[in-house]
């Protein structure tokens, strides 16, 4: 039975990859279209336990009224049936009603729309340019994805539980209370008039109040995860005294608008209270008025007491549910500040995937200033032949990794287009592009998972051979064999760490020249990939990188001159253009800045100056 309920609707399934609606209503209509006709049983089951809840307390009226009417000795046979019927109903019926309506708000509902709201919002965020990322705290950016999901789950839950139900029961106690006399439902219709405007004007304030407390959650927790995840830093730097004063002034932001949200709540008990006063002396004043007056019976004054304390009680949770529900709202509008972000890179309408024959590169009036109109890269033309290995050489802020990083389409240029085997890779799908292309950086990150994990990351779908195979050819094979994790995993099993922080600069580099290995895609970019080894493991894994050159076309970043020495040219990039072009031997003929650089290298190394 939960098992039919909870796979009523699949919180995974394909959905458009359109960007989330910015505005609160369209977002929360997006997650709701899988659940239309559900949200309509959702409904009708919450209608009936309320009717019911309320017939129950009429109910209860009558059953004084009975009492009242007959002796005990004729009660039972008067009476006997009716009760009979009523204690089954109360007994069997009642609970299946509840039963079915939990079962579409738990198991339905609650059981898969937070995680749907959770995994489409990780999906697009997924999409975002490397920018985006740069551009904000992780911590952050994981916190609204996570808060999203509980909010919008939760907001919908309760205004099925809370809302819908309390909004039936309210009228359905209004019809009852009109049916025994008029004037007793007036008090309460004047209640719910003033219980609405009031919980209108705080809930409002929540809305604004609770936006403010979940944006300054977020940061705290961005701040703390940063702290974190750069420890090492925090440490070498001795810094762990300033770390606590950028935590704590945020800390101290978010204590403040916690408390003005609490004044908030303080306020609105003050005033829930005020009103239910009113409603009970109003409801029970005018009940046991009537009585007096012999237009209303014993029962019926019985009847409208339960309704009324009862409606005191449930104020209290509908007013809290209410301000929940605007707190949810602040929490969501302050994650669409993140989620709601149109992708900067897409692939065009269409796009193909790339088809790859030669690995011919082509860089054609290549622009780009990140928008500011200096650095970067200025009306670059240079062509990569199929098979050709060409090295990359220049100063810090020469523009060799921009003309990479524009390669991999990790930003858009400015100006000027890319070519690979005469195909614009912005015509072409981004994962078709970076398939072919395989890539060593200088700070190889790891992903907090097992080596195995890390080095298929190149190939998931390669044997176990071919992957022990890449590890021994980076050199990385021994030193793997001896690791183990605190929760005891050896070997290719073991865990190394977020962004691999259990293992050294020169493991870490091993294993992630590894996986390009056994990636073995047909373009091959090395963005100093050996910076991180010492001369004898380097010495050793170039021998194995140059034989997996064989048959690619290479591009090599190196400040360490004799490591692209060998390759067919070199070109030397300064202030984002390419002055000087050819063979190490040429170059170095030619007597101009690449020769003035090998010159002065001190210990193989490019000097800045």
């Amino acid at each position: 039975m939960f098992r039919f309920f909870e796979n009523l609707i699949d919180p995974f399934r394909s959905s458009p990859n359109a960007t989330p609606p910015a505005k609160l209503w369209p977002y929360l209509k997006s997650h709701y279209a899988g659940f239309g006709k559900l949200m309509a049983f959702m409904a009708l089951s919450g209608v009936i336990v309320a009717l019911i809840e309320t017939g129950l307390i009429f109910y209860t009226g009558r059953v004084v009224d009975l009492m009242t009417e007959a002796t005990p000795q004729t009660f039972w046979a008067t009476n006997g049936t009716e009760l009979l019927l009523a204690a089954l109903f109360i007994l069997f019926l009642r609970p299946v009603a509840i039963l079915v309506n939990h079962l579409f708000l738990e198991q339905t509902l609650a059981g898969n729309m937070q995680e749907q709201v959770r995994w489409r919002a990780h999906r697009h965020m997924l999409g975002q340019s490397l920018g985006f990322f740069q551009n904000d705290f992780a911590g952050r950016l994981s916190n609204r994805v996570m808060q999203l999901g509980p909010a919008v789950e939760d907001s919908t839950y309760m205004f099925f539980e809370g809302i819908f139900y309390a909004t039936t029961y309210v009228l359905s106690a209004m019809v009852i209370l009109g049916q025994v006399d008029p004037w007793l439902s007036l008090p309460l219709a004047i209640w719910l008039v003033l219980y609405v405007l009031y919980v209108r004007y705080i809930a409002k304030r929540v809305g604004v109040a609770s936006e403010k407390w979940s944006d300054a959650r977020s940061l705290v927790t961005g701040r703390i995860v940063d702290a974190y995840a750069n420890i090492e830093s925090v440490k070498l730097f001795s810094q762990g005294e300033g770390e606590e004063r950028y935590a704590l002034s945020s800390l101290r932001r978010l204590r403040l608008r916690f408390q003005r949200f609490l004044r908030l709540m303080t306020e609105m008990s003050f005033g829930l209270n005020l009103l239910n006063g009113f409603l009970i002396v109003g409801v029970l004043g005018t009940a046991v008025w009537l009585w007096s007056q012999g237009v209303v019976s014993v029962g019926e004054v019985a009847a409208a007491s339960a309704l009324v304390i009862r409606l005191n009680g449930m104020s209290g949770w509908i007013m809290w549910v209410t301000i929940r529900l605007f707190e949810h709202m602040g929490v969501i509008r302050e994650g669409l500040r993140s989620i709601a972000v149109e992708h900067e890179l897409t692939d065009a309408p269409g796009a193909p995937a790339l088809a790859l024959s030669d690995g011919k590169i082509s860089f054609e009036g290549l622009t780009h200033h990140y928008g500011k109109g200096v650095g970067g890269l200025d009306n670059v033309s240079l062509t990569v032949r199929p098979g050709e290995k060409v090295g990359l050489v220049g100063r810090s802020g020469a523009g060799k990794s921009s003309l990479v990083n524009l390669l991999m389409r990790f930003r858009d240029p400015e100006g000027g287009r890319i070519l690979i085997d005469d195909q614009d890779i912005r015509q072409v799908t981004q994962d078709s592009l970076r398939a072919q292309i395989g890539m060593v950086t200088q700070d190889s990150s790891l992903l907090h998972r097992s080596v195995r994990a890390n080095i298929l990351y190149g190939r998931p779908d390669a044997s176990e051979d071919l992957m022990v195979s890449a590890a021994r050819q980076a050199e990385a094979h021994e030193f793997i064999q001896t690791l183990e994790d605190p929760q005891g995993r050896t070997g290719f099993n073991a865990h190394v760490g977020e962004r691999g922080v259990k293992l050294s600069g020169g493991q870490r580099q091993r294993i992630a020249i590894a996986r390009v290995m056994l990636k073995n895609a047909p373009i091959l970019v090395l963005d100093e990939a050996t910076s991180a080894l010492d001369s004898e493991v380097e010495a050793a894994i170039q021998k194995t990188l140059y034989g997996m050159m064989e048959g690619k076309t290479v591009i090599a970043i190196a400040h360490r001159l004799s490591t692209i020495a060998q390759m067919d040219r070199i070109v030397v990039l300064d202030q984002g253009r390419v002055i000087e072009d050819g063979s190490h031997d040429e170059l170095l003929a030619a007597k101009g800045t690449y020769a003035g650089l090998w010159d002065r290298q001190s210990g193989g190394f490019l000097a800045d100056e």
